[in-house]
């Protein structure tokens, strides 16, 4: 498809919502098995998904209300698609972790080359 979007690059913008739904869901678990009292787990596990999804929606959502510059972006994006990596492998799930990361950094360079 010359001039237009290609299925793969629908795919693509696709496969990024789901990384940053996948990304919620990770912080939101690690929360719920983080080691303490209920009331922290339940702070954490509520707390973290809902701070990075307002943080998410006002600086790095396609829509967002505030621009970033694009190495401030890029580094939003880094702890916005890191954390729940790290989050995944604090938790015991070392391979979905890994999975998750390896999924988040091919997308975010084929957002770059496709300049999406």
């Amino acid at each position: 498809m010359t001039g237009g979007i290609s299925l793969l690059q629908i795919i693509n913008l696709l496969l990024r919502f789901i990384l940053e739904l996948c990304a919620l869901a990770a912080l939101g678990y690690w929360g719920f098995q983080t080691i303490g009292p209920q009331w922290k787990k339940i702070l954490l596990g509520i707390g973290s998904p809902l701070l990075f999804a307002v943080i998410w929606g006002m600086f790095g959502s396609p829509k967002a209300s505030v621009t970033l510059s694009a190495p401030m972006h890029l580094l939003l994006e880094l702890v916005f698609f890191g954390l729940p990596a790290v989050a995944l492998y604090q938790s015991g799930l070392k391979g979905l972790a890994l999975v998750y990361g390896i999924l988040a950094v091919g997308n975010r360079i084929l957002i770059y080359v496709w300049n999406q």
